[in-house]
């Protein structure tokens, strides 16, 4: 009776580490490429975020503000070294990268600096699928791809439609599959100083990444729409299931609240993520945040990652872990 039993257990105990190596077999994690990291000034290193699951070789483009320059400066970090590009004789290196690794478009919000690259590089980068909101796209449609500010590559508005590109409209808080991706998105609105913004909760099985477009603070902006977003992610938190949060913080502490325009400091953004810790109701130490879109200073002094990353670090009682982005940066989370 004893051995039978033993035997029992031994075979439940088996089952269970099976299961759990299964689990975690399953649970990839992220790879993030940084192919512009700037708010505005820096043409060429502008918001864009090659987004992947991790071992894979393709993903999504998360906002497009740099897209030739970016995946030339990531190569040139050996980013890209493990993929396996198709053979294609007629493409140049960067040109196979282009046209294989990124396979779709997520677009926050229709600014120039996230969609300066995708306009610059579609006459070449056809059959892509750009996902956004309706108030995006129509963007896009009306005042981009218009033939008067850049010829109509879309397969909607002014005619001629020349199809290169397609539209998808994407519904808050329904999920999307990602074409070519493996990956999924719900979108969920954020507000810019007027403007409507995008979150995108982007999702692989049950491991997600969430990235933040341009947002102010729900107190300036007299919005509901982080407090919102922070209830939706919270489970995913409290399940382990979120692996990082790219969101930006544009300005330092010296900025005045009147001149934010829709945009983060770092007292702002710590306090935005005490909200996000406090919804949650577990500890965030050591969570990855990949701060994005820091703009540029032409005045004297510290740099103004340098200046953001000190007042990050500074006010930092929840313990997040705090990563500025920059071009050509690999991180995986």
């Amino acid at each position: 009776m004893r051995s039978m039993l033993r035997q029992i257990v031994l075979f439940f105990s088996l089952a269970i580490l099976v299961m759990f190596s299964a689990a975690n077999a399953l649970a990839r994690g992220f790879e993030i490429t940084v192919l512009g990291a700037h708010g505005g000034l820096e043409d060429g290193n502008l918001s864009a975020y090659l987004l992947r699951e991790q071992g894979a070789d393709v993903g999504v483009l998360l906002d497009a503000g740099t897209v030739m320059n970016g995946i030339m400066k990531a190569d040139e970090a050996h980013d890209f070294d493990r993929i396996a590009l198709p053979y294609d004789p007629a493409s140049s290196r960067v040109g196979a990268l282009i046209h294989h690794v990124i396979q779709s478009y997520l677009l926050s919000h229709a600014h120039l600096d996230h969609v300066a690259g995708l306009m610059a590089i579609s006459p070449d980068d056809p059959g892509k699928p750009i996902y956004a909101l309706p108030s995006v796209l129509s963007v896009m449609q009306d005042h981009l791809f218009n033939h008067r500010v850049w010829p109509n590559l879309a397969d909607r508005g002014v005619k001629p439609t020349l199809g290169l590109f397609h539209y998808h409209e994407l519904m808050p808080g329904h999920s999307v599959t990602l074409a070519g991706t493996g990956l999924s998105a719900v979108a969920y609105p954020l507000s810019h100083g007027g403007v409507e913004s995008t979150a995108f909760l982007v999702r692989s099985g049950s491991d997600a990444m969430l990235y933040l477009g341009d947002t102010g603070p729900d107190t300036v902006e007299h919005s509901h729409d982080l407090e919102a977003l922070w209830k939706e992610v919270a489970p995913l938190i409290r399940a382990h299931e979120l692996h990082g949060i790219i969101i930006e913080c544009s300005y330092d502490n010296s900025r005045s609240d009147k001149q934010l325009y829709g945009h983060m400091t770092p007292a702002w953004l710590l306090r935005e993520l005490t909200s996000l810790r406090m919804t949650a109701g577990v500890p965030m130490k050591d969570f990855p945040v990949l701060v994005s879109h820091i703009k540029p200073s032409l005045t004297a002094g510290l740099p103004a990652e340098a200046r953001i990353k000190a007042q990050l670090d500074a006010g930092n009682a929840d313990g997040f872990r705090f990563i500025i982005a920059r071009q050509g940066m690999n991180v995986v989370f």
